[in-house]
């Protein structure tokens, strides 16, 4: 029998069967409308200048060739968008400048490695921390942090280690203003308004707008639940409360707890 829970009164998922689409929360707008691929197109890890290149004609078939390979590697399954690992990464066909995103993600597997890239630039980092293959690089900090930064810079590795186990659901709260972005995972607070760096341009600021992308890297990931909104100039968004209510993720199996997703932020315009 399929358990009933929700993550607010008004996003309400059957787990074990077929999804429901969620509803925003109020000021958000929902990217993935929990049954297709609207809104989205394929794209690598490329330059943002790379892609400008070319004539309009030629612009278009490299997009049509990316979309191909997309709908071949990115599905959606039960209210779930779902990566085999391969190919394009999944990238909203708008581009955005200071938003806020919600977006939770899971890894189904051991080892698996993902990201969330803004304004088309690496990334906030998602990957396994248990997977000792990656100890060298990290991953037992946990994700979140954002990975491609120089070393040792602050906001490359988490505060602290706030991912579920793997095959659970994780939920993260981001907020970019210019190039700083704050990130929340799980209601604990792992990157404190650090700036992302430019991949790109090195020592460059980053570009005023762009697409945010999910990255592939060899290992199946889920993504459900995606929602944005735009800031206007002076809108400061959320501020991480303290303490945070406890979002509870949600296993395969099991409902455990739900609040809402913007559950440990205050808004402010102040």
């Amino acid at each position: 029998m399929p358990l009933l829970f929700c993550l607010s009164p008004c996003l309400l998922l059957l787990v074990g069967s077929a999804a429901l689409a969620a509803e925003p929360p109020a000021g958000f707008t929902a990217l993935f409308n929990g049954s297709d691929l609207v809104g989205w197109r394929g794209r690598p890890h490329l330059d943002p200048r790379q892609e400008a290149e070319g004539t309009p004609e030629e612009r278009r078939s490299r997009q049509n060739d990316w979309n191909r390979d997309m709908a071949a590697h990115w599905k959606v399954e039960q209210g779930v968008i779902v990566s085999d690992g391969s190919g394009v990464f999944l990238t909203t066909d708008h581009d955005y400048g200071d938003v806020e995103l919600l977006i939770e993600w899971m890894l189904p597997a051991p080892c698996a490695d993902s990201g969330i890239y803004l304004r088309a630039n690496p990334q906030v980092q998602i990957w396994d921390p248990d997977c000792k293959r990656d100890f060298k690089h990290g991953c037992q900090k946990g994700s979140g942090g954002l990975w491609n930064n120089p070393a040792d810079s602050p906001g490359k590795f988490p505060l602290e280690k706030a991912d579920r186990p793997t095959g659970e659901w994780n939920m993260t709260k981001i907020r970019m203003r210019g190039d700083r972005v704050t990130v929340v995972l799980n209601d604990k607070l792992i990157v404190d308004d650090q700036p992302l760096a430019n991949f790109f341009e090195k020592g460059k600021p980053l570009p005023a707008r762009g697409p945010i992308q999910i990255q592939t890297h060899g290992a199946p990931m889920h993504v459900r639940n995606v929602f944005i909104k735009e800031l206007a100039a002076n809108e400061v968004g959320f501020r991480p409360a303290s303490p945070t209510p406890g979002f509870m993720s949600v296993s395969l199996a099991t409902a455990t707890k739900c609040t809402s997703p913007t559950s440990g932020f205050v808004s402010s315009n102040e």
